[in-house]
């Protein structure tokens, strides 16, 4: 099976908009239409899913799957990452090109929407 270090955020163990998140490789099926991660066997929400793109067939939890990004936000909103001791050396080489940071298993995500909840909380202040 081909393998890839992917982001996983496992959306149904949080608030429905953040989750435990976690860098970790995972594989994919010969069609590529499921994903493995752990125990998880993820298919994809084919865009019918809240803040999520795949569910997991065996539970129903719901996660967000994706490419990790260079920069290390890959959450949606401030939270932390997980490393996983598997690839956390690959990880800092070979995704952010940080090779100092290869001893490093948790980072914080400042979030994609960080600035959309400070506009919110100022909009319901005044």
């Amino acid at each position: 099976m081909k393998s890839k270090i992917m982001f996983i955020e496992n959306k149904s163990d949080g608030d429905g908009l953040t989750g435990p998140a976690r860098i970790g490789r995972v594989s994919f099926s010969k069609t590529g239409k499921t994903i493995y991660y752990r125990s998880a066997e993820l298919q994809s929400l084919k865009g019918a899913g809240y803040k999520a793109n795949y569910f997991d067939v065996n539970n129903g939890d719901e996660y967000w799957v994706s490419g990790p990004k260079k920069d290390g936000q890959d959450t949606l909103y401030p939270d932390k990452i997980e490393i996983d001791e598997e690839v956390r050396e690959e990880y800092w080489r070979d995704i952010r090109n940080l090779d100092e940071n290869i001893n490093v298993s948790k980072i914080r995500s400042k979030g994609k929407h960080a600035g959309w909840r400070k506009l919110e909380f100022t909009k319901k202040k005044n």
